[in-house]
This record gives C-alpha cells, structure tokens and sequence, in this order.
C-alpha cells in the first residue's frame, strides 16, 4: 500500500505471512507514519487561512458556507471527524461576529446530523481548545472539533500503542459526508 488517498485499507491475516503464523489480524494504516514519526508538518501559514483557496477534494472540504466552512480533520480522532472554521483569520469564539457565530452552530448542527445518517454514530464530541495552553493544536485560528463516537470505539491501541486505527481514508470519508450534505440555498 503506498497511502494513496483512494486505496482501501487492508486487514491482513498472518496465515499470508512468509515467517510462522500467528493468531494476530494486522491492519494496515501506513498514511498515520508520517503523523506518528514526525506529527503535525511545522508550517507559518494558517492551514485554515489556506484550505479554501484549494479545492475541497485537497483540502478535504465537506461543505462552505458564508462565513465558516466544514473540513476534514487531517489527524482525525475518528473517522469523520470534522472542523468548523470560519473564514476569517481569528484566535477565539469572543472575537468571532454573531454572523460567524451563527453559522459555526449552524454547520456544527449539519454535520452532526449528516455524519449521523451516513455513519451511524451513537453520539458526538463536541468543543473547541482556545488557546495553546487548553490544547489547541492550531491555536491561531478558531475551530470547533465534531467528533463521531461509537459505543465500540475505544480500544487498546491509542493506550499501548499511542496509534489510532481508522477504518476508512481521509478522500472517501470527504466524499461520503460531501455527498451527504444538503444542498444550500
């Protein structure tokens, strides 16, 4: 597998293996080694500044909207793990306008109910770190995390293995919800 955006993911049973077999499943996810041996890619322009002015397909935008927009979140958490980002170049939700406001709540409540109909989740994270001492990763640029949870999705390996397995590819997860979205008027 080379991490191409449209190749599926593989679950390999060890009986395919050359060395003895053993009663492990390997899942293979090779484009989380970059994030994993290097982490985030260290850059001084805004990944939110920037994503609209690419096509969603490259900057895995699900929907735009007047003054915010939804994306992909390239480190997701789980699959379908969105973004809500307004357009304008803010730090925190106090300096956003009641238009931004609005339409952050309105996108967040949309992909809360696309990514529930076309995922079947059993509940949400929602929130937003403002401030790098609070956890933000990107901290220059207001955004709100929407995070699909499953009643199975926790397991051993983000404990043990400080690895997250996800079961589908950044490019299908944007096609999947994308389609999904209502049209806007």
């Amino acid at each position: 597998m080379t991490g191409a955006p449209d190749e599926e993911l593989r679950v390999q049973s060890s009986e395919e293996f050359a060395a003895a077999p053993d009663a492990f499943q390997r899942l293979w996810t090779p484009h989380r080694m970059v994030y994993i041996q290097q982490g985030e890619p260290e850059t001084h322009e805004c990944p939110f500044c920037r994503a609209p002015e690419r096509s969603d397909e490259d900057a895995l935008i699900v929907a735009r909207g007047r003054t915010a927009y939804a994306l992909l979140n390239l480190y997701p958490y789980n699959s379908g793990h969105l973004l809500v980002c307004p357009y304008r170049h803010i730090a925190t939700y106090d300096q956003a306008t009641p238009e931004e406001v609005a339409e952050i709540g309105e996108l967040t409540q949309t992909a809360m109910r696309v990514i529930r109909a076309v995922s079947r989740c059993d509940g949400f994270n929602l929130g937003m770190n403002q401030g790098r001492i609070a956890g933000a990763g990107i901290s220059e640029h207001l955004h709100q995390h929407v995070v699909p949870r499953w009643a199975s999705d926790s397991n051993f390996f983000p404990i043990i293995a400080g690895t997250k397995a996800l079961p589908q590819l950044l490019g299908e997860v944007r096609r999947t919800i994308a389609e999904a979205w209502p049209a806007t008027a």
